[in-house]
């Protein structure tokens, strides 16, 4: 099991056409809080057991980190524990609110 790359403007399309995907946030709580793309839900050691009961294996993961360094650990990982279609974002939340940055949602 591995993982694949994911640009932006795939994940633009994706969400364009209203695919149906979950995204995973591994950033810190607080950078989380005060920007995310729209539908993220953040991912640590707290809420992993949730995402993993609420979230068809067979769903698109795409991970989200600061640079797209760290994501692709975690989708590693993610891809190991059963997760079909798991995709690190490259560029991560950084480049995201470079080029989408009318498109970050804020608070908890």
């Amino acid at each position: 099991m591995s993982f694949e790359h994911l640009d932006l403007a795939t994940l633009s399309d994706w969400r364009e056409r209203d695919q149906p995907l979950a995204l995973l946030d591994i950033r810190d709580p607080l950078s989380f809080t005060q920007g995310r793309i729209p539908g993220s839900r953040h991912l640590d050691n707290a809420s992993a057991g949730a995402i993993f009961e609420d979230t068809p294996r067979d769903r698109p993961l795409v991970v989200v980190c600061y640079h797209g360094h760290s994501s692709q650990q975690a989708a590693a990982w993610l891809a190991g524990q059963g997760f079909e279609n798991v995709y690190s974002l490259d560029g991560g939340f950084t480049q995201y609110q470079l080029t989408h940055g009318d498109d970050v949602e804020s608070g908890s």
